[in-house]
């Protein structure tokens, strides 16, 4: 078969992706400045830079002094240029957020989760509910969304109907970006959410600056993103990172998948909280849901609190040690809102915990962080899936995909357990 010839029009949106995705990540910047970040020839970035300043596209946004010449103008996207909504789909809540293209939050809209396997038409409904509620909110045409990002848990496969395998949520290849795609022309794309996370991290937070990088998602479950030279790893079928059900403890507690012994029986909220309720003769901790009960259970002096807590830094130090061994990272980044939660208190212990269970020269060779993004972060991170779609196209925004049947693959019931 012969090779695809690359013409001067891939060439040129491919130069474009390169000057807009510099512009984007780095700026402002001066051409002087993109010549230099993407070896491309000052008189090519003049003609790129300006064709997209007459798309709208990209901005002048002030100037700064040069060495002896005159002050060169800074570029940067154009924050109204379109708009990006992310949906973090968590497992007691769905968040919706709007942002401009600076990433900066507009409108939020939230709803919560009750059940423990969420009926997908449920979940479709909240979100294209919170799409609308979003765009009300901050007064935009829903004609000048670029995209509909969407964090889910488990398994995504990279097709136009984004089919989703959640095995903690009970979903066994539910459709999810068909049955989204059924309910809106705004082009909708689907990830993992420990996936989303790393990738806001690493373009805006705690993994900046590094090439070999995990981010860890504990939340309510528990997963990771695993970055080698820049690019998120994903294996063959796009479920590498389940760093949750990975084994820590051989024939221990039962997780949520089935499975005994996983990490996320341990470390996951509903683990930490149900390893206190047993510690504690059957008595729950206080709070009204997941949050405010670890909450509650972190903020509490009783020796059982502490020594439950004790043992989830633990296991956290070890988990973290495996990333550490598996992968070699440059920097592990903890993230997700239990994962803040318990690294704002016990950040220390976990290092000294990783350190107990790693080699010692890649830990040597590894720093710990927290997620600077807040506990929004997953959210923050789908809604740059629509974005890095834009980046890639050079800046020429796809037309929204025909309305697919919902029923072209029809979502499979729980099976019972």
């Amino acid at each position: 078969m012969d090779a695809r010839r690359t013409t001067v029009r891939d060439m040129r949106r491919a130069n474009r992706a390169v000057l807009l995705t510099r512009i984007w990540l780095d700026g402002p910047l001066s051409r002087h400045e993109l010549g230099q970040a993407t070896a491309l020839s000052l008189a090519s970035v003049s003609n790129l830079v300006g064709e997209v300043i007459d798309e709208g596209l990209v901005e002048e946004a002030g100037s700064v002094e040069s060495d002896g010449g005159r002050p060169r103008v800074l570029l940067r996207v154009t924050p109204s240029y379109g708009y990006l909504v992310g949906a973090d789909v968590g497992e007691t809540r769905i968040q919706v957020e709007l942002f401009d293209l600076t990433m900066t939050a507009l409108a939020k809209a939230e709803y919560p989760i009750t059940a423990a396997e969420p009926d997908p038409g449920v979940v479709v409904a909240h979100l294209l509910h919170g799409l609308t509620a979003v765009t009300e909110q901050a007064g935009v045409d829903p004609a000048a969304v670029l995209g509909l990002g969407v964090a889910v848990s488990g398994t995504v496969e990279r097709t136009a109907d984004a089919v989703v395998h959640a095995q903690t949520l009970g979903w066994e290849g539910v459709p999810l970006g068909a049955m989204l795609g059924a309910g809106t022309d705004i082009p909708v794309h689907v990830d993992n959410g420990a996936k989303t996370l790393g990738q806001a991290e690493m373009w805006f937070g705690a993994g900046r600056g590094t090439r070999h990088a995990v981010v860890a998602l504990v939340g309510s479950g528990v997963g990771a993103a695993v970055i080698t030279d820049g690019v998120s790893y994903r294996g063959a079928h796009s479920s590498a990172g389940e760093w949750g059900h990975t084994t820590i403890a051989y024939g221990g507690r039962r997780c949520r998948c089935g499975n005994l012994g996983c990490l996320e029986a341990y470390v996951g909220a509903e683990g930490i909280l149900d390893r206190y309720r047993q510690a504690n003769r059957g008595r729950p901790a206080a709070g009204g849901d997941e949050e405010s009960a670890l909450g509650e259970l972190l903020r509490s002096s009783t020796k059982t609190a502490e020594a439950v807590l004790d043992e989830t830094v633990g296991y956290l130090g070890a988990g973290v040690a495996n990333l550490i061994n598996l992968f070699n990272p440059e920097r592990v980044v903890l993230g997700g809102w239990a994962g803040l939660a318990l690294g704002e208190r016990f950040l220390p212990g976990i290092r000294e915990a990783t350190a107990r269970h790693a080699l010692r020269q890649p830990y040597a060779q590894a720093s710990i962080e927290l997620c600077q993004l807040g506990p929004d972060a997953v959210a923050m991170g789908a809604a740059t899936l629509p974005m890095a779609r834009l980046l890639r196209d050079g800046g020429v925004p796809r037309a929204a995909a025909p309305r697919p049947a919902a029923s072209t693959r029809p979502a499979r019931r729980p099976r019972a357990r």
